[in-house]
């Protein structure tokens, strides 16, 4: 029996666009973003450094004038922030 990326996405209990942020800021393939994702929000701090993660590719995705890119990612920290929600700033 194989794992599917979705069956792996699905285990780390983030969303794709979460694993594709992450592989963004870390400029990792999607299956180590994956892994990367899973060890994190399930670590103490971890979900927080994921917050931040985003965050930098917001700013990173604001200073290059990508508007679209920007809102999906403003999207994907909403979504984030409501279903993770880092204890502390």
């Amino acid at each position: 029996m194989y794992l599917s990326m979705q069956d792996c996405i699905d285990m780390s209990d983030l969303t794709e666009e979460e694993i594709l942020a992450i592989a963004e800021h870390e400029n990792l393939s999607e299956i180590l973003a994956i892994e990367l994702g899973s060890y994190l929000v399930h670590s103490p701090g971890g979900e927080k450094r994921i917050k931040r993660m985003i965050q930098d590719d917001i700013k990173s995705s604001q200073q290059k004038g990508d508007v679209k890119h920007t809102a999906m990612l403003k999207s994907v920290l909403k979504h984030y922030l409501e279903h993770h929600a880092p204890k502390g700033k």
